[in-house]
């Protein structure tokens, strides 16, 4: 039961983390509250947090059969959700400085409280915190699960992974304005830039493993 727990706790968080990225997401979550309070910020933390919990959970119990479903290959799902990522990253990547968001103009326009209610969950918890990215990820290792009855190991490992993922991202939201002002206005900016690029090398890694087997597919070795 322990090597199993072992093995899928860490499948699940080193499998995840990178493409989740708390960190990167919370900064980018930052740019589009910027004006939310402590409280304000407390509360769409645990909506984004709850959200996410939800969206991995039925990724890795349920993703693989909805994807079976539809006729919808891992392959495809890795190269439809690296167009998105990559594509978001360069954007960031090519974003002026001095302008605001369509989105963040928005919140600072209407009133904080409905306005983050609404878009907790699109598009601060999906796409920009769990995405086409981390989904496609979660139901390739949902994949792997154990068929040979059940595994308690393999649950607890699961749940484990997915509080410590949730944690990070409860932490990095919650306390990503804090962040913004130890590190300045020039710092904030020159991090958002390299999360950016990270997220948009993610994209394109993400893509390239999908058309890498989309083409071994046609032309096996």
């Amino acid at each position: 039961m322990l090597q199993e727990f072992t093995q899928t706790f860490l499948l699940l968080v080193t499998g995840l983390f990178p493409i989740i990225n708390p960190p990167a997401s919370a900064m980018i979550v930052l740019t589009m509250i910027p004006d939310a309070t402590p409280a304000e910020r407390t509360e769409l933390a645990w909506r984004i947090t709850t959200n996410s919990f939800a969206i991995l959970l039925g990724s890795l119990l349920i993703g693989a059969y909805v994807l079976s479903f539809f006729g919808i290959s891992i392959p495809v799902l890795r190269v439809a959700g690296g167009v998105i990522i990559a594509t978001a990253g360069w954007n960031l990547l090519q974003k002026p400085d001095e302008d605001e968001s369509e989105e963040a103009a928005q919140l600072k326009a209407r009133p904080h409280t409905g306005s983050l209610a609404s878009k907790a969950f699109y598009p601060l918890t999906m796409p920009l915190t769990v995405g086409p990215g981390s989904i496609s990820v979660a139901i390739a290792l949902g994949t792997g699960s154990p068929r040979g009855g059940p595994a308690p190991g393999h649950f607890a490992g699961v749940a484990a992974a997915l509080v410590i993922l949730c944690a990070s991202i409860y932490v990095c939201v919650r306390f990503a304005g804090d962040l913004e002002r130890l590190l300045g206005n020039i710092g904030t900016k020159i991090t958002m830039r390299l999360f950016a690029f990270v997220i948009f090398c993610i994209g394109m890694q993400l893509l390239w493993n999908g058309l890498s087997e989309l083409l071994r597919s046609i032309h096996p070795s």
